[in-house]
């Protein structure tokens, strides 16, 4: 062996493509300084040379367990029969490279690989593997291929795999590249992960196709379709205790953040979706928190919300809010929710803005006024104290400022108010009502307030309150049952019975929205008046929405909670909507459409009939042409109509053409005009016009023309001598045939039927025939005309035609006269019958017979009478 050659790694690039494609690299994330190239960029880019050199140790130490590199052979394993390894001077065995110098050799059989590299910018196209069969693919080995596609920022790259037929040695990744700083590229699959017809999408506008073959690939190789789509940003999270506004999700559009009253907003308010190689918002989503205390200037109508314990203020709260209106007003305080711990927490109010100002509302000593607090001043200050309570804090202010001389807007939370002057000036009215499952409280009139006294405004009488009731008797056609006290949870030691009454043909359908009750209490439904009659449902725990229908016209409700200790909070309630049905068991008649018809699948409109709806000819049907009687009585969907249609069918294109619409609806009156391509003749009607037909509907004016191949017609090939031929004309269309004909003594010779052929131009299948004298029936006439003239008695033509036709007349003659003398002469017999006797009786007209033939023996004699 010769000594050996200094060794030199090979090109960081290429190591870094070779170990990119590598099985065991494959699905580890790349680190950021380890991106793959930017598209129009020569070649990849490493951090330093030391990465090379680590990249190339790592291809050095594979073992056999790991493979070697393609197109490579493994280091000869050492014979046992041979000799150790030389030993040095000293007799100790001297350190040798063997291994890390054959595989070096190795490593420079790879270093020449075909590179196949490609930019490509255009927004829609193709990528396939490259030409496989040349001499230089066969020769060179290695088959290295890096496409990277990138288009415009703000748009995303999809592909979609149209052929994938790769050995097992081939190789293909694609990756979706960074293209940005900080944004390292993504493995989105590689030749094991993908299949024909599979769609990717790259979240960038940058996309790597790296292909690697390590010999002469055995497969058809691949072929990728890739259109650029447009990106958008996410749809912005929604925070809590507030809501979002979005104008569009692709860059340029903005999102707008808002929150509930009694929340304040932490962040930006207005975000936009900016443009880049991935869209994205310029800030983060705000957020909506409820501050612990503050200042309120100019107030006109607002919330306080007490902050959750734990957040930002800690466990223990201490929140102080001061409520300030504009001067020459006062301000009203509505207790909305209220859940405090009563060892634990404290709220007070004071009629002033400093906490020397005097109380008026303290949880420890007073009730939660309901009808609400009512400044002295123009201020208002609220103090909450909070340490580390049990239960949950919960509370709700809402406040108001009013002008002096005039009364607060009354407020009535689950209810609404009307009034007759909305300044509230006195001599105002305000009138009460509650929501359904609400009632008065307290009950019955006077259920509205007067503003009174001009010179110091107030109501006449307090507000009313809308609250749940435990039980109580409901006629009404539809309503709603409440839980105690919602939407605040209820107290313990409840016996509810709530009485469901309608009309007596009528039954009742409940619908259960919400049900969450705490465990060993109970809902129970009665099928009657009363809970002495048949159960029809107990209810227990959370349950789904779910439907229960009475037999009568009554329902009886009982809930029953045993007594325990209290747990405040929203949310454990139930919520029940009823209403009345018919009791037949049948959905309501609907009537047949106008210009239309239904057919029913059963005689009556049962659970589970189904109405088919049909149009007249000339009608469309605008709904749903199939309706269902569901489970509660009720029609699965509206009843359709029928309307007139106005509009023709689309005629479609033509093959072989192309068509211009003056409507792309095809309304009454609008033209579709068509036209072939070069080379191609239109047959039959080139513009089709849309018109209304008194029945049915709108048609076209003539079928959809066809577009034929355009053939030159053929000439008239002429009339052969002594000939003639059927239809004569000028020129014959491709297709149509010519027969030809001769003259009597004339034989024809050729074809007798020639057509003619299409093409460019059109030909006939033959040359037309010809008509020859007939040689065998021409002597014939002639030896005819021989004999004709030998014989005596043809020479009677021409100048001897007079005594041809007396000679004859002669003969009669002579004949006549012979016979007349033969009978009177030599029998001595008038041939006439003028003898004067006879041998016999004359025949008289009383004859039998008309013609006087008699016959006796031998003898036969005639008589003619005149």
């Amino acid at each position: 062996m010769g000594t050996p050659r200094a060794q030199h790694p090979p090109p960081p690039q290429l190591l870094f493509l070779i170990l990119l494609s590598c099985p065991w690299i494959q699905g580890l994330p790349l680190k950021e300084e380890e991106a793959l190239p930017e598209p129009g960029s020569e070649t990849p880019r490493v951090t330093s040379e030391a990465l090379a050199e680590l990249l190339h140790g790592a291809l050095l130490r594979r073992g056999p367990e790991m493979g070697y590199l393609p197109g490579t052979t493994a280091p000869p394993l050492p014979d046992p029969a041979s000799p150790g390894l030389p030993l040095g001077p000293e007799g100790e065995e001297k350190e040798t490279t063997t291994t890390i110098i054959t595989t070096t050799t190795v490593t420079t059989t790879v270093t020449s690989p075909v590179l196949c590299n490609n930019n490509i910018s255009e927004g829609e196209g193709h990528v396939e593997s490259p030409d496989l069969g040349s001499s230089t693919s066969r020769t060179l080995g290695l088959l290295d291929c890096t496409y990277s596609i990138h288009v415009y920022p703000g748009y995303g790259i999809e592909i979609q795999v149209q052929t994938l037929n790769l050995s097992r040695e081939e190789e293909l990744l694609v990756l979706a590249g960074g293209g940005s700083p900080g944004l390292a590229p993504q493995l989105l699959a590689n030749s094991s992960m993908l299949g024909e017809g599979q769609v990717l999408r790259s979240p960038t506008n940058r996309l790597l196709l790296h292909f690697q073959s390590p010999r002469v690939p055995r497969g058809s190789g691949f072929r990728i379709h890739y259109q650029a789509y447009l990106l958008s940003c996410g749809f912005p999270p929604r925070p809590a205790h507030g809501d979002v506004s979005v104008t569009d999700l692709h860059p340029g559009g903005t999102a707008t953040f808002h929150c509930d009253s009694g929340y304040q907003l932490q962040g930006e308010e207005t975000v936009v979706c900016l443009n880049g190689t991935r869209p994205a918002w310029s800030g983060e989503p705000p957020s909506c928190i409820a501050s612990c205390g503050g200042t309120i200037h100019n107030a006109t109508l607002g919330r306080i919300v007490s902050p959750e314990p734990g957040g930002a203020a800690g466990p223990n709260l201490t929140c102080r809010w001061v409520i300030e209106a504009a001067e020459g007003r006062r301000l009203h305080l509505h207790f909305e929710r209220v859940s405090l711990d009563e060892d634990n927490d404290r709220l007070m109010v004071r009629s002033g803005g400093s906490p020397l100002s005097p109380v008026i509302y303290d949880s420890d000593m007073d009730d939660v006024p309901e009808r609400g607090l009512i400044s002295d001043a123009q201020s208002l200050y609220v103090e909450l104290l909070s340490e580390t309570p049990a239960n949950p804090l919960l509370l709700s202010l809402r406040f108001e400022a009013f002008e002096e001389d005039r009364c607060f807007a009354p407020f009535l939370a689950h209810g609404n108010v009307t009034t007759t002057d909305p300044e509230y000036r006195p001599g105002a009215l305000a009138t009460f009502s509650c929501l359904p499952g609400y009632a008065l409280e307290p009950p019955g009139p006077p259920n509205a307030i007067e503003c009174v006294d001009p010179t110091e405004p107030h109501w006449n009488d307090t507000e009313p309150a809308c609250k749940a009731m435990c039980g109580g008797e409901l006629s009404e056609p539809a309503g709603v049952v409440l839980s105690p006290d919602w939407p605040q949870s209820y107290s313990p030691g409840q016996d509810c019975v709530w009485g469901l009454h309608v009309q007596e043909e009528k039954r009742i359908l409940l619908q259960v929205e919400i049900l969450n009750v705490r465990e060993g209490d109970m809902l129970t439904l009665f099928d009657g008046d009363g809970p002495s009659t048949r159960v029809l449902a107990q209810l227990r725990g959370p349950q789904p929405r779910r439907r229960l229908l009475s037999s009568g016209p009554d329902l009886t409700l009982q809930f029953q909670a045993p007594p325990g200790p209290p747990n405040p909070g929203l949310g454990q309630g139930f919520v029940l909507h009823f209403k009345e049905v018919p009791r037949n068991d049948t959905c309501p008649e609907l009537p047949p459409p106008e210009w239309g018809w239904r057919t029913a699948s059963h005689g009556d409109l049962i659970r589970g009939t189904v109405l088919t709806y049909q149009c007249e000819p000339g009608y469309e049907l605008l709904g749903s042409d199939i309706l269902t009687c569901q489970w509660d009585l009720s029609w699965s969907a509206a009843p359709p109509a029928c309307q007139k249609i106005m509009t023709c069918a689309d005629p479609g294109e033509i093959t072989n053409g192309h068509r211009t619409t003056s409507d792309a609806g095809f309304p009454v009156g609008s033209h579709v005009q068509y036209r072939c391509l070069p080379g191609y003749s239109l047959e039959g009607a080139s513009v089709l016009t849309c018109y209304s037909r008194d029945t049915g509907t709108p048609k076209w004016s003539d079928r959809v023309p066809k577009c034929a191949l355009k053939y030159e017609p053929c000439l008239n090939p002429g009339v052969p001598e002594n000939g003639y031929q059927t239809l004569y004309k000028h020129h014959y269309q491709a297709g149509e045939s010519l027969r030809f004909f001769c003259y009597e003594g004339f034989e024809l010779i050729g074809e007798v039927t020639i057509t003619c052929v299409p093409g460019h131009p059109s030909q006939w299948t033959s040359q037309p025939p010809l008509c020859k004298v007939a040689y065998e029936e021409l002597q014939d006439n002639r030896k005819l005309e021989v004999t004709q003239t030998t014989d005596p008695s043809r020479q009677l033509e021409g100048g001897n035609l007079a005594l041809a036709i007396l000679l004859p007349l002669g003969l009669v003659i002579v004949l006549g006269s012979g016979v007349y003398i033969y009978y009177t002469k030599l029998q001595g017999k008038s041939l006439f019958g003028f003898s004067g006797s006879h041998s016999y009786s004359p025949i008289t007209v009383e004859s039998d017979f008309s013609n006087p033939l008699y016959e006796a023996g031998d003898t036969r004699e005639y008589e003619v009478s005149i």
